[in-house]
């Protein structure tokens, strides 16, 4: 098992994106790379500096860090800062925290990758990771218990396991 942590705006849309790929194990959401005290969700709203963050643990012999990331692209825009969709400040910035060295080929890879394509530097943060703390309770698996709740990924994305599986089916 590995695991990395991925800032992708609101982080209850990217666990519920992250959650349909099989190979992934667990997901948690938590504030990461901010200072070393372990905020409140009030204290991250009014800018503690802390990002919103998922953690994924996940099975490199199933799913590679590669694919990973590029299903992470896939849901965020890599040129905005601090925002994603409608959600404004400093902890719905992106970035890509790792805490094996190990990994930073592939990450920057993929990184590297993106950045042309896009034709100019990424405001994707690309760091080691510093810390992360665990979410409140009720930010766990929040889209699973509250469907209809706000999420800046389009939610046809969430089937996205699915239909890759339709497709290979049908060939």
């Amino acid at each position: 098992m590995r695991t990395i942590y991925l800032a992708g705006g609101c982080f209850w849309g990217v666990q519920r994106f992250f959650d349909q790929f099989d190979g992934v194990i667990s997901t948690e959401v938590g504030y990461a790379n901010g200072p070393d005290e372990p905020p409140s969700y009030q204290e991250v709203c009014a800018s503690s500096g802390h990002a919103e963050t998922v953690k994924i643990d996940y099975d490199p012999a199933v799913i590679s860090l590669t694919d990973l990331l590029k299903d992470y692209f896939m849901v965020i825009d890599p040129l905005s800062v601090n925002r994603q969709g409608n959600d404004r400040g400093i902890q719905y910035r992106t970035g890509i925290y790792y805490t094996e060295e190990s990994q930073l080929p592939e990450i920057e890879a993929v990184y590297q990758a993106q950045e042309r394509a896009a034709g100019q530097k990424l405001a994707v943060e690309l760091e080691k990771l510093r810390n992360f703390f665990s979410a409140e309770e009720y930010h766990q698996k929040y889209l699973e218990k509250n469907p209809g709740g706000y999420c800046h990924i389009s939610r046809d994305l969430f089937a996205l396991q699915q239909r890759r599986e339709e497709a290979e089916t049908a060939t």
